[in-house]
């Protein structure tokens, strides 16, 4: 299910929708990486190309993310 999130960015509140395992997997990779989800989301934001909303920016942050672990769980074996 799509859930509405309220994230301030840059000094402005904007809201995003995201299912809700994309928005844990955000959490927990701001978490891996020692900062703060409202830091990686601000970062996402700035990183995005212009055509690209940010809800997309984040889902598929997400994915690179993960396919990233999988393929270096694969070396690792």
């Amino acid at each position: 299910m799509i859930r509405k999130h309220s994230v301030s960015l840059h000094g402005h509140r904007t809201s995003l929708s995201l299912e809700e395992a994309f928005w844990s997997e955000l959490k927990a990779i701001a978490e891996g990486r020692d900062v703060s989800l409202a830091a990686l989301i601000a970062e996402i934001d700035d990183l995005r190309p212009p055509e690209t909303n940010l809800s997309s920016a984040l889902r598929l942050h997400v994915l690179t993310t993960l396919k990233a672990a999988a393929a270096d769980a694969g070396q690792a074996s």
